[in-house]
């Protein structure tokens, strides 16, 4: 099964906000969450979204959901802001929160937690706490939906910068709703 590009765009725009964070001063006395890893996963973000992506089954708009689920969990609970140690924990509890919301069938927890490689009950815990951190404000209106998406979109020309714009048809077409 072919990866989507917009995996890789979501993957490296997660990257580079976990190295910027990763190199604040605050980040490096941060207070520990339950999505906080003791170190950092051998995985790359890449490899570990493109894992989600090809087991999860879920709606490529889960995937934009998610991004902007962390957004909202990261300015909310700041202490559990995306970083290398938290960014893995996030985008799993993120995806499936999102598949969860938005697509007719989804996997259970314990299906998440086997393919985002926790137990079962860290999976419930990060659940529980990421929904309370979002105040459980899962709705997203299409113009914050639209905005991410050319978040997404403006990730292809950090990643391509000659020539710009190349394909951006493609990735509205995987993030149609």
């Amino acid at each position: 099964m072919n990866v989507p590009r917009f995996v890789a765009y979501l993957s490296s725009l997660l990257e580079r906000l976990a190295e910027m964070n990763d190199a604040t001063a605050y980040n490096n006395e941060e207070k520990m969450t339950v999505f906080h890893g003791l170190h950092k996963p051998e995985i790359s973000v890449s490899s570990y979204v493109e894992r989600i992506f090809l087991f999860a089954n879920c709606s490529p708009s889960c995937y934009v959901v998610a991004l902007i689920y962390l957004d909202r969990f990261s300015r909310r609970q700041p202490e559990a802001a995306v970083s290398s140690l938290t960014v893995h924990r996030l985008i799993i509890t993120g995806v499936m929160v999102a598949a969860k919301f938005l697509d007719d069938v989804t996997y259970n927890n314990a299906f998440f937690a086997k393919v985002g490689g926790t137990s079962l009950m860290e999976m419930n815990v990060m659940e529980r706490c990421f929904l309370f951190g979002l105040g459980f404000q899962l709705n997203v209106t299409p113009s914050t939906f639209d905005s991410y998406c050319s978040l997404l979109r403006n990730e292809i020309v950090y990643q391509r910068p000659s020539p710009p714009l190349v394909h951006c048809y493609e990735i509205s077409d995987e993030l149609a709703v």
